[in-house]
């Protein structure tokens, strides 16, 4: 029997315990995140409660009623002058891999940034030698514009970020 199509909505305060156990398995597993220590619910929803107060998008990709993944845009820098960039993420729990839902999270992130007023989008990728995040961003129009060496490490290893960018709107005057 083939697997329902997941629904792309918004997050909700009642999703975001399954959005940090999605993320608990990355910080704690592998080198995709360079977060030590996991966030808990409640810093998720003071996350939550920030980007909509920024008008950016949080999303969850829902497969009959469970969080199969989430996608969100956040500041890029703190410094005023960076308001209109932001840093894409993705991630998508163990298992729900290769099936398409990062597509299916990305393409409504762009479009909400689009309409937030975001100028740029920046992809911040570790660099592991697995291509599917570089791939997904290149399927979107996403330029690889520079590798940061060896910027962070973690698990006992040195590891680089591929660094990749779109322009949503053009540069105004």
């Amino acid at each position: 029997m083939p697997e329902e199509p997941a629904v792309i909505r918004a997050a909700t305060p009642e999703d975001l315990q399954a959005v940090a156990a999605i993320y608990t398995h990355y910080v704690l597993g592998s080198v995709a995140t360079f977060e030590e220590t996991p966030p808990t619910v409640e810093d998720w929803h003071r996350r939550l409660a920030d980007l909509a107060g920024r008008g950016l998008p949080f999303l969850v990709a829902d497969l009959g009623g469970t969080v199969a993944g989430y996608a969100y845009a956040g500041p890029w820098r703190p410094k005023p002058a960076y308001r209109h960039t932001v840093e894409d993420t993705i991630y998508l729990a163990p298992g729900h891999t290769g099936k398409g839902l990062g597509r299916a999270l990305l393409a409504p992130v762009l479009t909400g940034c689009a309409a937030a007023g975001t100028r740029q989008v920046v992809a911040v990728i570790a660099d592991t030698g697995e291509k599917g995040s570089v791939a997904l961003h290149q399927a979107f129009g996403f330029a690889h514009v520079g590798v940061l060496k060896a910027v962070g490490r973690k698990h006992g290893r040195w590891i680089d970020t591929v660094l990749m960018q779109r322009t949503l709107t053009p540069a105004t005057p």
